[in-house]
Parts: structure tokens; sequence; C-alpha cells
């Protein structure tokens, strides 16, 4: 739980990122397996959803989220739409899963690994880590079989989906058109019916202020507040709180002296003749000729490679590359520059870029740091890896005695040395920017019924990797209603502006009607143009009624609502072509085109495998809270 691994949150995060549709994982076997019908949230033939599928479902998508945005409020899946969103993907999932099974589809091993490979987080310098793949495992209690396989899983549903998607088969004069439509321009004016000019007419009922006040009483709550004393237990504290003694300093250098080791380093120059403008046999010859040259006057090496070297990062500076250790330069390079002695001028050796002279200008010999040169960094290795010993295991005893001493922090904090603060007042919205009180888990416990009701400590919560959190409420404020005096002039705006808008809103449907009847009077404004590539002379509600209006005769007409703000009635006087797209633009666009193609034609296989599996929706199951 506590591995030093979960230090790099990218590893961690990769392993709820990898899959690109935004499933969970499950074994196909498992899809397959007959249930009991309890819990049951949906059924794709005679495959099931259970329960407790559907709640682990939901947690990885919150955990998505959370790995993407920072933080997840899971109010945001506390809603039929959300739950029912997460359902319908983890459905979609399976369908495929099942079709992919049915057809023997698999994707291969020499797929799997190179995908595992790919992932940045795994790598170092570039270059797949096993060492890393392996710690990212363990930290997350996998093992590589079954990470494995779910990156399989993940392959052989792309490989369908994208099997499905390019199927659909488009006419360059449907793109042509679609992307005509694109660049279209409609001239058009407007006119905008105020809400501000309109709210000064609005007579309130008598009472109405009043009455709103009674029927929405939520709107006008002071929400519960807390002051909380808190006590952080993390491994960083506990590293401070340590002392390292000289002799395990030198006990630590002496068996790590591999580490503190500098490698011999060279500096070299030298004239590359590249294969960019001859062929292999001129290259070669070319370099031979320069090396004669070189033998006969050694002193102008740095003349030659100015004049002859293709390698533009080094020629202007006499083919000078600098110091380098080993598995800097490739292979046949660094050989030849490891076997030559200082002042030594090789011979024409091969690589992938070329032929090269090399010429050995220097040598740093490999020596050993000092002790006092590495002794900050050992002292931190060490109380790190004593720290992180010691926190695995103060945290279970700091664990046992929050809970086992409920009514006050003070004995977690005398044992193992911590300050009791408090926080300032906090709501039971978590927010980042109260520190360690900014976990949502931990504020959903420390305004639970125990801590508030029973003044008992909240659970310990680790809010980051190795740092556990334990609070109490030190003082309460329940939520409270706002009295009417302080809110009536608020409540007479907001219902003086409902009514205001009700009434513009009329009045320009009113107007619209009598403008598609030819009855226009009204003082437009400036024509401005409008296009799908270029909306914004308009407000964002109006650009797609401006688009979709009939232009069979004009002028054309349209009206659209704008929330706070009004109505705007529209007059479109002329449509044109577009500026004509250049290359870059056009592929683009028809890149976006084939991509919402392909979604629409994955979409509507999806609905006709729901079809042929007979998928079904247990609604009431659906709605469970996770107990």
């Amino acid at each position: 739980m506590f591995d030093a691994v979960r230090n790099n949150k990218r590893i961690v995060q990769v392993f709820l990122a990898l899959i690109t549709l935004p499933f969970a994982f499950w074994g196909v076997d498992s899809y397959v397996r007959n249930a009991s019908d309890a819990g049951v949230v949906a059924t794709i033939g005679d495959a099931k959803v259970t329960q407790p599928e559907f709640q682990q479902a939901l947690r990885d998508q919150q955990e998505r989220i959370r790995a993407q945005m920072g933080t997840a409020d899971p109010k945001l899946f506390d809603n039929p739409e959300a739950r029912k969103a997460v359902l319908d993907d983890l459905v979609d999932q399976r369908l495929l899963l099942l079709e992919a099974s049915k057809s023997r589809m698999l994707a291969s091993d020499d797929a799997v690994r190179r995908a595992i490979a790919g992932i940045k987080e795994l790598q170092v310098d570039g270059k797949f880590s096993a060492e890393r793949y392996e710690q990212a495992l363990r930290a997350q209690g996998m093992s590589p079989a079954s990470f494995e396989a779910r990156v399989r899983q993940d392959l052989t549903l792309q490989q369908l989906a994208g099997s499905v998607g390019q199927t659909g088969i488009f006419a360059q004069t449907v793109i042509d058109r679609v992307l005509a439509l694109q660049s279209e321009k409609r001239e058009v004016m407007e006119f905008r019916l105020a809400l501000d000019s309109a709210v000064d007419k609005v007579k309130l009922e008598d009472g109405a202020a009043r009455k709103f006040y009674d029927a929405n009483p939520k709107q006008f709550e002071i929400p519960e507040q807390a002051q909380a004393e808190f006590v952080v237990l993390s491994m960083d504290a506990i590293g401070a709180q340590l002392a390292v003694g000289e002799a395990e300093v030198k006990a630590w250098y002496d068996g790590h002296k591999d580490r503190y080791g500098v490698p011999e380093e060279r500096r070299a120059a030298h004239i590359l003749i590249g294969l960019e403008k001859l062929d292999k046999a001129k290259a070669k010859a070319k370099a031979e000729e320069v090396l004669k040259e070189v033998k006969k006057n050694p002193a102008a090496f740095a003349d030659l490679a100015k004049k002859n070297s293709d390698d533009p990062g080094s020629a202007a500076k006499g083919g000078d590359l600098g110091f380098f250790g080993r598995g800097a330069m490739v292979k046949a390079f660094e050989e030849s520059a490891f076997a030559l002695k200082e002042g030594e001028t090789s011979g024409v050796v091969e690589s992938e870029f070329g032929f090269h002279i090399i010429k050995l200008t220097a040598v740093r010999a490999a020596k050993e740091k000092p002790l006092a040169e590495v002794r900050g960094e050992i002292e931190a290795e060490l109380k790190k890896t004593a720290a992180s010993r010691i926190f695995a295991e103060a945290a279970e005893a700091f664990t046992n005695l929050v809970y086992e001493q409920s009514d006050s922090l003070k004995p977690a904090a005398e044992k193992f040395k911590l300050e009791v603060k408090k926080s300032g007042w906090l709501t039971r919205q978590a927010n980042p920017a109260n520190g360690p009180l900014g976990n949502e888990k931990l504020v959903a416990a420390l305004f639970g019924d125990d801590a508030v009701k029973n003044k008992r400590n909240t659970e310990v919560v680790e809010i980051a990797p190795n740092t556990l959190v334990a609070a109490r409420i030190a003082e309460y404020k329940p939520a409270a209603l706002r009295p009417f005096d302080e809110v009536r002039s608020s409540v007479e705006t907001l219902l003086k502006r409902q009514e205001a808008l009700a009434a513009v809103q009329k009045e320009g449907q009113e107007k619209l009607a009598a403008l598609q009847k030819g009855e226009d009077k009204l003082a437009w404004g400036a024509a401005k143009a409008v296009s799908r590539l270029d909306p914004r002379l308009v407000p964002p509600q109006a650009v797609a009624p401006i688009l979709k209006v009939d232009t069979g005769k004009l002028p054309a007409y349209t009206g659209v609502e704008l929330p706070g703000a009004g109505y705007a009635l529209f007059k479109v006087v002329k449509v044109e072509a577009g500026e004509k797209l250049d290359d870059a633009r056009r592929q683009a666009m028809q890149r976006q085109f084939y991509t919402m193609a392909m979604q629409e034609e994955v979409q509507a296989y999806l609905s006709a495998l729901r079809g042929r599996y007979q998928v079904k929706i247990n609604t009431a199951a659906l709605e469970a809270k996770e107990k």
C-alpha cells in the first residue's frame, strides 16, 4: 500500500487511462458465466452485469476523471443520467467482447508487447524499462499476466471497433458538399430585445417574494460549516525526525562505491561523410581521400572538418564533439573512440550515419567521488529508506490509535510527535485550497454523523502517497436559513428578471411570426457574416438556428432565446460560398469528418448488437447506491 513507486503519480494513472474506450476491465470468461439475478443491473443475452461490477465501473470512471482533472466530485455520479452513461459504456464493452470472442478475434503477442513498450510512463530515457514495469505492477497489486491480458483485451476492442468504423463508404461528392457547408457564409442582421430594459416594467404581485422564499428554502440556506482539528502522519515528517550516524553513512558508502564513481570520458572530433548526397561507395571513397589528407597534415584536422564534414552540429567547431562516456555514441563510433590513445586518429569508421574519421583529443580518467561530496545524498537516501520502513509500521498503529481513542487526536499526536492543527471554517464542498482538508473522502468523513453528532475522530484517510490524515470537529454550525429581510431584495430582482425574460421571449416569438408573414418594420443592425468556421459575431445560441434556416427565399428569419439576456431576431439577407480551403485545412476537416462518420458507424453497430443480444437494463438496480 505504501510502496515508494506510488510517488510517481503518472505511472499509477496509466493503469486507469490505458484503454481508449472508456470502459472498466473484466475478462471475457466472466461475462458468459451464469450468475444469480440478485443485484443484476443489466443482462446481455446470457451474460449479466452485477451490482458490484457496476459499482466498480463507477469507481474506475471517477478515478479516471480524478487522474485527468486532479479532482472528481462523487456527486457527479449521484444522478440517473451519469450512472446510466457509465452502465451504457460497460454494456457496449461487453457487446464488443462477446462479438470479438465469437469471431475468434484476439490481439497478437507482438501487438501486446509493442503496446506496453510504447507506454511512456514505463520508459527510462525513451526506452522500455523492465524494472519500472515490475515496480508499477507491484504498486497496483497486479501480475504481468493479468496486466497483459487487459492490454490484449483493449487492443482487441480497438481492432474490432476500428474495423467496424472503417466499413463506411462515403462518396467524394458527399464529402465535398459537407466541406462546402462548413465554409458557407450567411450575411445576417440582428435585432435584440434586451432583458434589462424590460425588468423595470415588471410589477410583482404583493407577497410574491415571500411566497417564493417559503417555497424554495434550500436556495436561501447557509450551508453547515465546521472548524476541524487534524493531524498528519507522513513519511516526510518521519524522515525529518530521523538522524543518521557517521558510521552508518561510511558503511553505506563503502558498500556502494560503484554508485559513486565517475566513469571514464573521452573527447573527440570527427569528420562525417554522410549518405544523404552520395551513395555508399562514393561516400566511402571520399572518406578515404579525406583520411589521406589528415595523415599528410594532422594539424589541419579542424580545417578539414569544417570543409568536408556533413555533421552540421560539429563541422563549424572543427568536428569537436565534446566529452562523452560509454553509451552516448553509436556502437561502431564508441568502440573506435575508446580504442584510440590521446592524439591518435582512426581509420575510416562506418556507422548508420555514414563514414567517420575520428580524432581523440582528450581523456578524463575514471574517478571516485569522495565521501564528503556524496554525504548529503547518502543521508537523504538512508533517511528515506528508514522512514519508509517506520511509516509502514506506524501507519497501522496510527490508524488503530485514532480509532480506539476516538474522543481526541492528542494521544496519536503525542505518540508520533505530531502537531494538532486547526482549520478555518469548512463546508461539505471539498476545496484543494484547504490543504490536507481538501480531500473529498476526508471532508465526507468529517461531516458524517459519527463526527458531527457523536464528536468522534474521523477514520484515517490517505490523502496522498505515504500521507495519512485524521480529523475531528472542533466547532460546528448547522445549516441555517437566511432571514427573509436579508434576501428580500435579491428575491425580488430574481422574480422580476424571470417575468421580464418570459415577456421578452413572448414578444420575440410574436415578432418572428410577423416577420415570417412579410411584416418587417424592425430597425435592424449592420450586416455581419456568419459561418460554421467563424461564428464569433453572433451569440453561440444563435449559430445553429441561423445556419439551419431555409434560405430558399431571402430574406429568411429566425429567432433565439438568450438565457439571462433576452431574445434575438436574425434576418438572413445573403448566402455565399466561403473562401476556398487550403490543402492542410481541407485535409484536417476531411479527417474530422471521417472520424465522426466512423463513430456513427460504431454506434450503429452497437445499437444492432443491443437488439441481437437483447440487452435489458434493470432500472431499479441501476439506481441502487453502493453500501
